[in-house]
């Protein structure tokens, strides 16, 4: 469900069209000191940034009580200045005592801290009192009362869509998760993702191929990048679309921190693709908590053997659009494809890449199709001699047409893209201009 943005209205946007060709000036490059003006985040004073980190920091105080005091007081001072009795009215007892509570010891070193980090070029922390706030967020029940941001602020007003997915997702998975992004922001709309493994990952390299960039929404403090193989692409989304994380700097990742970390890539998105999901994926959270926000959610099909495509199908039951193209996420948008023309480079076609190939190679592709089969059933398929068999296997896997699976399986792929093999499970500290 598409409506008309609040940022839109308090600018005086009249419709869905009109702020479609705003946000697509602001995009432009002769209009980005201009993007840059107006999304600027106000400056805060280190009274101001001390209110609201003691604030976002106090302990067992959720962002939905944060939400209900920053309401209720005309200012952050007010809040303080503010009796338990007062603060206990609103958000029960133990989370009044939490906000009146004398800050750390470490504090003051903290807030020296989160000051070096907004002196970093294309740091920026917006408040829940800021203007530059995004308005989807703050229609939630639990808005963030902060929220640190590497990169371009202005992104996070733009249209977009939500592309989630399995972090052990299959070759085609990544293919699909990129080739999806990378059209889809051609035709306008920034891709919107959590930096995991997998379908993540190949969303935002495909958000960045194309015209509208990317955004990261993330489960540790914005100086860390999780996994640590991330760190290039966290960097990349850095200087050319945006990372935002809700949670103080320095903060690792936790496995609590990612189901709350989906609310936001669903606020952010007028809907939600799942390119591969299991039954119990954390997907599956993103796509509900969509659903439940009024946005549109989309599922792409895949085979009844395969697990990771248990998920989509259980989406598509439950109502789900199903979506074969990115053509079928752009109409319900009310968008057209684009030329790749702002692209820094378009994907050929299977077909295109088939017509070089000889006779042997194209019955091999034919036999393999796009579900794991074994050597065995190849070797029967084709009727290719063994040493021919291996060579060509062997070819198609160097030219990414191929993939080969635990257990002697073969799938065919189109244009996947392999993510890096280390450091699965670490965090890395991202640094401005690193």
């Amino acid at each position: 469900m598409i409506g008309q943005s609040p940022w839109a209205r308090a600018r005086g946007i009249r419709s869905i069209s009109d702020d479609e060709n705003f946000i697509t000036a602001l995009r432009s490059p002769q209009a980005a000191l201009f993007e840059e003006f107006i999304m600027s985040p106000r400056a805060l004073t280190r009274a101001e940034l001390s209110g609201w980190l003691r604030l976002a920091d106090a302990s067992g105080v959720p962002a939905a009580a944060c939400a209900a005091l920053l309401g209720a007081f005309a200012s952050l001072e007010a809040l303080f200045a503010a009796s338990h009795a007062e603060l206990a009215a609103l958000v029960g007892d133990a989370a009044a005592q939490s906000v009146l509570a004398p800050p750390a010891a470490d504090f003051e070193q903290r807030v020296d801290a989160a000051l070096a980090w907004l002196d970093e070029p294309g740091n920026a922390l917006v408040t829940r009192h800021d203007p530059a706030y995004p308005g989807p967020l703050a229609e939630l029940y639990d808005p963030p009362p902060l929220l640190y941001i590497k990169g371009r602020v202005a992104l996070l007003h733009a249209r977009a869509v939500a592309i989630v997915g399995s972090r052990g997702a299959t070759p085609q998975g990544l293919a699909d998760a990129t080739r999806f992004a990378r059209e889809l922001s051609d035709a306008g709309l920034a891709i919107v993702s959590g930096l995991a493994r997998g379908i993540d990952g190949a969303a935002h390299r495909g958000g960045l191929d194309g015209a509208s960039s990317t955004v990261a929404v993330i489960g540790t403090g914005a100086d860390l990048v999780y996994p640590a193989c991330h760190h290039a692409l966290a960097h990349e989304i850095a200087e050319r679309g945006a990372l935002v994380s809700e949670w103080p700097l320095g903060t690792p990742a936790r496995s609590a921190h990612f189901p709350q970390r989906n609310r936001l890539i669903a606020a952010l998105s007028g809907g939600v693709l799942i390119v591969e999901a299991a039954l119990r994926s954390g997907s599956l959270i993103t796509a509900r908590l969509a659903n439940e926000m009024g946005r549109d959610v989309f599922a792409i099909p895949g085979s009844i053997h395969a697990p990771l495509s248990q998920g989509c199908h259980a989406l598509i039951r439950d109502g789900a659009k199903l979506v074969e193209t990115a053509a079928d996420v752009l109409d319900e948008f009310g968008l057209d494809p684009a030329r790749p023309v702002n692209s820094k480079r378009g994907a050929p076609t299977a077909a295109s890449a088939d017509a070089d190939l000889d006779n042997d190679t194209r019955r091999l592709l034919d036999a393999i199709g796009y579900g794991p089969v074994p050597l065995e059933l190849l070797a029967q398929r084709t009727s290719l001699p063994s040493g021919t068999l291996h060579r060509l296997l062997l070819q198609l896997e160097l030219a990414g047409r191929v993939a080969a699976l635990p257990g002697g399986r073969y799938t065919r792929i189109d244009g996947a893209q392999a993510e890096p093999a280390q450091a699965r499970g670490t965090s890395a500290v991202l640094h401005s201009g690193a």
